[in-house]
Formats: structure tokens, C-alpha cells, sequence
């Protein structure tokens, strides 16, 4: 394949969340112009957060854009010059009132490079346990459960959590925690 070479983009719609851009593409083989919607975001963070007794930090809450309650690990916005795992700290904390040792990024995932160019960092806090309430954005209500890793795995093979960035995390986190289990 042969790379198209990007335009200028141009600002479709601002909002408090994503921007959303017209941006021109051409393909330099085919001589093809065209225009792409393309979504900007600022990077995520999810957090795995694993406690001594081998459980997993779950939050649920309501998802406007599925209309529904989701089971997911804690996250959010990465902050302008934010270091992911500062952040994926900092969320886990506010979010759940967790915190713990061994901080690291796990990895950086790309939610939908079909028309999304932000990244989504996984990192995993390890020891956690609670130390403070919960500190939620005005529009955040968060029911947090402290689940057996096993029975995570159980949840997200049964279709209990579908949240594609979550079960991206409980990808790279199963060979660690397999190899714990078994060393």
C-alpha cells in the first residue's frame, strides 16, 4: 500500500470532549482526492488496578453513549503534557479513592485509527488499596467493586464487560498475571 499524503484540516464542530475535522487525503499512485472525517480527541488512560489479594478495581457507570450502565476498569482524560502513568495514578485515585505501588504503562493502544488519531495508555498500579473517598467530576457516579481477577476474566468472556479499551487492558495484563499464578 502506498501512504496518502495528509492536507490541511479544517474544523467541522468543537466541543467540550473531541473536535471534529474535515481533513483532505491524496493518494499520490491513483491520483485520488478525497475527504476524510477524522476525530481528535486528547490521549486516555485506563488503569488496572491490582490489590495484594489478587483482585481488580471495576467501576460502573452510566454510559451516555450506549445508554447504559458499563462495567470498566477506572480512566479518563490525559491532561495537556500529562505523563500517562501520572495520570492513570491520579484517575484511579479520584475515581475510586484507590492508590498503590509499581505505577507502569502496560501499553498504548490507538481506540479506532479508522477515524480517531488519540491513544488510549494501559498501565497497571499494583498493591492498591483504599485510602481516601472518591473525589468525581460533576458529571462522574461511580459504583466501584473490588472483583477476583479469575472472575473478571469470567465477566469479560461472558459478555459482562464489553468495553473494547478495558478488555484491551485484561489482554496485556493475563500473561502477567498468568505467570504470577504459575511462578
Amino acid at each position: 500500500p502506498v501512504r496518502w499524503r495528509r492536507g490541511e484540516p479544517k474544523l467541522l464542530a468543537q466541543t467540550r470532549i473531541l473536535d471534529l475535522h474535515s481533513v483532505p487525503f491524496h493518494h499520490p499512485r491513483r491520483d485520488r482526492r478525497r475527504d476524510f472525517v477524522v476525530v481528535h480527541a486528547p490521549d486516555w488512560v485506563n488503569v488496572l488496578a491490582h490489590t495484594t489479594d489478587d483482585q481488580l478495581v471495576l467501576v460502573n457507570q452510566f454510559r451516555y453513549g450506549i445508554d447504559a450502565f458499563s462495567w470498566e476498569i477506572p480512566g479518563g482524560v490525559i491532561e495537556p503534557g500529562e505523563d500517562p502513568v501520572i495520570a492513570g495514578t491520579r484517575e484511579l485515585l479520584e475515581e475510586t479513592g484507590y492508590a498503590g505501588e509499581r505505577a507502569r504503562l502496560l501499553a498504548s493502544v490507538h481506540p479506532n485509527p479508522a477515524f480517531m488519531d488519540n491513544r488510549c495508555h494501559l498501565v497497571l498500579v499494583e498493591n492498591c488499596r483504599l485510602v481516601a473517598p472518591p473525589s468525581w467530576d460533576a458529571d462522574e457516579e461511580i459504583e466501584t467493586a473490588v472483583v477476583p481477577v479469575a472472575e473478571v476474566y469470567a465477566r469479560a468472556r461472558a459478555g459482562g464487560i464489553t468495553h473494547s479499551l478495558v478488555l484491551d487492558a485484561l489482554l496485556f495484563f493475563e500473561p502477567i498475571w498468568r505467570g504470577r499464578r504459575t511462578g
